[in-house]
């Protein structure tokens, strides 16, 4: 009930603030366990990237967050879980594979830290992915965060990882980030879903 009001608050800010805009939206399942791999440029991202999904994200928020008073328990009231500064724990990918095998959406920044251009990705996310059976949607924050300027969320294709899964070698999981990666790319650059 907190998640939806949330949301629907936010919803109506980012609107008329950032005029956002979501395009894709009917390529997340309705059902399962899905992972939205985003790219990460701003403090604002998770709600750009969740406030018009209409399934509840789950997210990996760093501990620290959860120590200032009431912002914490509202954090964690809305989906947030804590993590380890210094990369991600054994802790925090158990709690994240726990969800997800429980039919859940997670919110993934693949990156691991804000770039201006869509960086690198770090395998975190297809491990998880494929040890979890989710779904891997590619999203795409496309703007700047100024007021009364367009903010994009775009939505890809899901993306199946079945093939890489097979192999199973480190090499497979560099190649499906890397495909991951370069469908965010793609949609940074064309503000359209990709498919």
């Amino acid at each position: 009930m907190l998640y939806r009001f949330c949301r629907m608050i936010l919803r109506i800010c980012f609107t008329l603030l950032y005029r956002l805009e979501a395009r894709g939206i009917n390529n997340i399942p309705r059902e399962g366990p899905v992972i939205l791999c985003s790219n990460h440029k701003s403090l604002l991202d998770p709600i750009t990237l969740g406030v018009w999904v209409p399934r509840k994200v789950h997210y990996m928020a760093k501990e620290e967050l959860f120590r200032i008073p009431l912002f914490g328990s509202l954090i964690r009231a809305v989906g947030a879980f804590p993590v380890k500064r210094g990369g991600v724990s054994k802790e925090a990918i158990r709690t994240a594979i726990t969800l997800l095998q429980g039919g859940n959406v997670m919110g993934i920044f693949p990156e691991g830290t804000r770039n201006e251009s869509v960086g690198m990705g770090k395998r975190g996310a297809v491990t998880m992915a494929i040890r979890s059976k989710a779904i891997v949607v590619p999203v795409a924050l496309v703007g700047e965060y100024r007021l009364f300027r367009k903010m994009l969320a775009v939505y890809g294709a899901p993306i199946d990882l079945t093939p890489f899964a097979e192999q199973g070698t480190t090499e497979s999981m560099e190649d499906a980030t890397e495909l991951i990666m370069s469908r965010i790319r793609e949609m940074v650059s064309s503000g359209r879903p990709a498919s």
